[in-house]
């Protein structure tokens, strides 16, 4: 029997509602701040990643999946999605006559790691990139999005953390500085941290290694090495995110796992942690990736969440199942017959219904209703058709009244407006990160 691939897994119907929910609520949200959905391949060339990412980041030199066509090119799954949006701007020039740009995407990435609770091999991923924008304003409106998003989907307890890792001009004097400060330790450091030091120092802060995280506690910060026009942005996006009634309080060494992050930088930690590790989200700037791959200087800046991760950190959200709006049970041939000739009517109204095929008995049908998270279960035999009146029954407990079709129909439809939307929906309690701004 074959198995799904290690690292993968399916997300079968019972589970996918809550998936349509929550990529329902990226889509809601996000296009009520101006962006627009972009939806870029799963295959690209490995020289993106390479140039883009870094190659001596884990995600390309220990975590990428790559191949080789017949052609004999090297493609890659992206592991990420936005060197792919960035390719995707300047292949089709969507910045042309325009000043900035707002783009989200929802799909899976794919990196070799270590299966474990709340990391796959394939994962699903969304994201949100603001493109022409160097004003704090746009990193302050990003995460005031972000948090307004986790807010609604009921994230309890979560905290941002933020920083800012410098510039061209300013970083490679912290980078000097964080060099010096590790060379007496370096010996006791972990292997990784020891080949970081010498590729990029600035991976060493995200070493997650207890003992080296001691060490690396006590390194500077890169917010004591900000230049003038570094130290006035992150200002700015503080002040900003304060008048927004966002609590960001600053984490000294926080860096991201990618190189092309520049000036702001975040996280959002879950309460508790998530899986092995603590972190729901991250994101920042990324001034100088469109020139890194060939494009003119733009600035830019975006953040992407793990959805798997996400929802084992909404309480409940796992267990949200869908459920049918109605389960038409039939009697007889004729009872099938117009069981048939209702869930057409029905279904054209909109509502969710489903029902058995011919010859099933009366019992099985009801619990195949129950089984199938039916509201209301519509009973349709001779008596029913004959009179024009049908049982209409409330699975719940049990309560079962005669109405007309036209009065059913109405009925049902206006439980489903007063419900908002259908379907299953994660728990709504609290918000992100002290209130998290709208």
């Amino acid at each position: 029997m074959y198995r799904a691939v290690k690292g993968t897994r399916d997300i079968l119907p019972d589970q996918s509602a809550v998936w349509q929910v929550l990529e329902g609520s990226v889509r809601r949200v996000f296009e009520r701040y101006g962006f627009a959905e972009i939806r870029t391949p799963v295959l690209e060339e490995t020289a993106l990643f390479q140039r883009s990412i870094g190659e001596t980041t884990d995600v390309v030199s220990k975590e990428m999946y790559t191949l080789v066509d017949r052609k004999g090119r090297s493609l890659a799954l992206r592991p990420e999605n936005t060197a792919p949006v960035v390719r995707a701007c300047l292949e089709h020039h969507l910045m042309h006559g325009r000043t900035s740009l707002k783009l989200y995407y929802i799909g899976p990435m794919f990196r070799y790691e270590r299966p474990q609770q709340g990391r796959l091999r394939q994962f699903s991923q969304a994201g949100a990139e603001v493109i022409g924008r160097d004003d704090p304003m746009a990193d302050a409106e990003l995460i005031e999005m972000l948090l307004a998003w986790l807010g609604e989907l009921g994230l309890e307890g979560a905290t941002l953390r933020l920083s800012s890792v410098g510039c061209a001009v300013c970083r490679p004097d912290y980078v000097r500085a964080l060099r010096e400060a590790m060379a007496p330790h370096l010996p006791g450091l972990c292997e990784d941290c020891r080949r970081r030091y010498q590729e990029n120092p600035l991976r060493m802060l995200d070493c997650k290694v207890a003992e080296d995280q001691a060490v690396l506690a006590r390194a500077p910060s890169p917010g004591d090495y900000l230049c003038a026009a570094c130290r006035e942005h992150f200002a700015e996006v503080r002040r900003l995110l304060g008048k927004a009634g966002i609590e960001a309080p600053v984490d000294p060494h926080l860096v991201r796992g990618l190189d092309y992050y520049t000036r702001t930088t975040f996280e959002v930690v879950a309460a508790g942690g998530v899986g092995a590790q603590s972190a729901v989200l991250g994101g920042g700037r990324y001034d100088g990736l469109f020139e890194t791959l060939g494009g003119p200087p733009t600035p830019a800046l975006g953040f992407a969440v793990g959805l798997e991760r996400l929802l084992m950190a909404l309480p409940g959200a796992q267990t949200a199942a869908p459920g049918l709006d109605l389960y038409l049970v039939h009697q007889g041939e004729l009872g099938f017959e117009r069981a048939l000739e209702l869930a057409r009517r029905l279904r054209g109204s909109g509502l969710r219904l489903d029902l058995e095929g011919p010859g099933k008995p009366l019992k099985a049908q009801m619990r195949e209703a129950s089984r199938r998270a039916a509201r209301y279960a519509l009973i349709v035999g001779e008596n029913e058709i004959e009179s024009g009146r049908y049982q209409l029954k409330r699975l719940a407990d049990g309560e079962q009244v005669a109405l007309g079709l036209e009065t059913i129909e109405q009925r049902l439809l206006a439980e489903n407006r007063g419900a908002g939307t259908q379907g299953a929906s994660p728990p709504q309690r609290g918000s992100a990160a002290g209130g998290g701004g709208g």
